[in-house]
Order: C-alpha cells, then structure tokens, then sequence
C-alpha cells in the first residue's frame, strides 16, 4: 500500500471531525500515518492503531532551543525505521513544515479545514509557514466555500470541500429511543448544540437567551478550551455534559427538540463551515444557527436553518418551531438537499483529484 504522512494540530481523539472522517476513508487505499501535534517529553514517538490508522504521537522536549531540529531527526528516524520509500504529505498545520520542509513527497496536500491564524493564541509564524506551504502543496483542499473564495488565488490547484455527512450515524438519531442517564432528566423544550466550546461560541446570546427564557432548557456537549469556563453563563437552564464520544451523539441529539449552531461573529468564524450544520439535519432536527456564511449559504438561503442574529430573532424562531405540528415537508426538502452528500463522495472527489497530480508527475495510479 501507498503511504499517507499526515500531520496535524489536532490529537485524534480530542474530537471526532473532518481529518477523521476523511483519513479512515483514505486508510482504505494507503497506509495512513497521522502525526499529533507535538508533546513535551524526552525525545520518542510512540504508535497507537485505531481506526485504521497509525497514531503518531511525537514527543520532544520543548524548551530545547533546537526543538524542531530535534522533531526532524525524530521524523526521519520513523521513516527509516519503516523503510518507508514513497509517500504522500498531508498538512492539516502549516507549522509542521518547521520539522518537515526537508521531506521529499510524490504529493502534498494540504486541507486547510480552519483559518487557523485567526484563532486564538496563533503562533505568530503561522501565515509566513502557510505561505511556504502553499508553494509546496501540489493540491489545496479548503474546509468551505468561504475560506475557498479567501485563498483561491494564493494557487493554482485549489478546491473546495465543505463539511459532509455520514447520514447513517445521524440519521440513526430519527429512530432512538434510548435516552442517556444524564440527559433524561432534563425538560422540554430542548435546545442543544455539540462542538468545541472556544472562542468561536457565542456566550452573549446564551446568556441572554437562556434569561428570557428560563423554560426554555439548553443542552451544551463539548470539550471548554482557550477559554475560562467561569466566564461561561450558569443557570437552572443550562446544561453542560462536558464531551462525548462521536458514537454516542446520535443518542442525546435524537432527544433534542432544536439543535443550535450557537457561533459567535468574530476573525475566528469568519470561513469556518460547521460539520454540525448537516448532521443536524441528517437527524431530522430543527436548527437555529447565527449567520455564519457557509451556513447562511446554502442552508440559510434555502430555507432550511433558522439564521438568528440575536435574541429577538433567536426567540421568534424557537417559538415558531415549537408551535409547528409537522416537519413533514421540510423534511423531505432537507433529505433532498443532502442526497448526495457524504463523506464517501468526498473521499473519492479528493482521491481523484491525488491521482490527477501523481498521472501529471509521471507516477503510475
């Protein structure tokens, strides 16, 4: 099999999201190495197997004024030791390229899911690295429409790939009956939303929410990172259940009567393309989301997603959905609409898109 050198920001288990979806698809084909970002510890790297791929985790010592010096001795020495001769780079950071600029790949990727340098505590050598990398990538994926439309002239060969779905997970959500022990208890109304909690969650608007609407309860699922969770607002209404597993989602959402894309307007939201926007709906449920772009485009504007823009907005939304007696017809629209859409299908797009760059480099497919 071919080999895939993936390296990444996120560690594989934080949360369950787009590298995932994608790269156990790829492990089908090729052997799928994935690089975490980097720990501090002695100088090692050790190998986990999950989802059919091999879980790099890279450790090194930090304060070691030779730090990446020290990651790409480590890097060589993994590829020596696996006598790995041929390969592809997928970038997920630009910051790696700080341990693997050296590398010699038949292709590089590089999937640009985020406008990372907009995020907080970006280091401040992420845009220069991501211009390097742009003259390396023999292809660029981008996570929507929007960051496409921001980076489309930085190269010739870019796409874009928004969010998709793997309808049958979600859509196992329509059918449950099974409620979790520490959600059963809560009542209705319910108004949940699932994701990272970060600087991109909109604390105003639950807030203020939640304090005109005290029977009004909301379900919030997720990882706290970057931010106090002190300054997240507490009430009789709020529920944190702190993070899930991605297998069990399906469960706790299927008991929702409105899922909420609950993002705040700010640099970090300006591109990003919610992967939670159409696993909403493949569970057959209602969603209000704040007008982030790629969400306001297509689902906004096809009358799918409530788009609220503050409270007044948030509020006349949730009572115009809770008074519906049918979903029948939205439904249907809603099933149309995501037909075709799937992570498979992106899969096989990206794949084909690999392949035309390995014909065009003269190396068999």
């Amino acid at each position: 099999m071919q080999n895939i050198l993936c390296f990444s920001h996120l560690h594989w288990n934080f949360v369950y999201q787009r590298p995932q979806h994608l790269l156990s698809r790829f492990a089908r084909q090729y052997h799928v190495y994935y690089f975490e970002e980097p720990r501090h510890g002695s100088d090692a790297y050790e190998i986990a197997q999950q989802d059919g791929i091999s879980i790099v985790s890279l450790f090194v010592d930090d304060r070691d004024a030779d730090r990446n010096g020290r990651l790409k001795k480590l890097i060589d020495r993994f590829i020596a030791e696996r006598n790995i001769k041929e390969f592809i780079c997928w970038y997920y950071t630009p910051m790696a390229l700080e341990y693997t600029a050296h590398l010699v790949p038949q292709v590089t990727v590089y999937d640009s899911m985020d406008e990372l340098s907009a995020f907080r505590f970006a280091p401040p050598q992420l845009l220069p690295l991501e211009n390097e990398l742009f003259k390396k990538a023999n292809v660029v994926f981008t996570g929507g429409h929007t960051l496409y439309q921001a980076k489309k002239d930085r190269h010739h060969n870019i796409h874009p790939f928004p969010s998709s779905i793997d309808k049958e997970h979600f859509q196992a959500a329509r059918y449950n009956r099974t409620e979790p022990a520490d959600q059963k208890e809560i009542p209705h109304p319910r108004f949940g939303f699932y994701g990272v909690i970060d600087e991109r969650f909109d604390i105003e608007l639950l807030r203020e929410v939640s304090e005109r609407k005290p029977d009004w309860h909301f379900v919030i699922i997720g990882p706290v990172v970057k931010i106090n969770p002190d300054d997240l607002p507490r009430a009789e209404n709020i529920h944190y259940l702190g993070p899930k597993k991605y297998e069990e989602l399906p469960q706790y959402i299927s008991h929702w009567d409105i899922a909420l894309v609950l993002f705040a307007l700010n640099e970090s939201t300006e591109f990003i393309s919610p992967t939670k926007t159409p696993e909403y709906l493949a569970a057959g449920l209602p969603v209000i989301s704040t007008p982030i772009k790629d969400v306001v485009k297509p689902y906004g504007e096809e009358n799918m997603v409530y788009i609220a823009s503050d409270a007044d907005t948030f509020i006349m939304y949730g009572e115009e959905e809770l008074a519906k007696k049918s979903k029948k017809e939205w439904l249907m629209k809603v099933d149309e609409f995501l037909a075709d859409d799937s992570w498979d299908n992106t899969f096989e797009k990206m794949n084909v898109l690999i392949n035309n760059v390995k014909k065009s480099n003269g190396i068999y497919v």
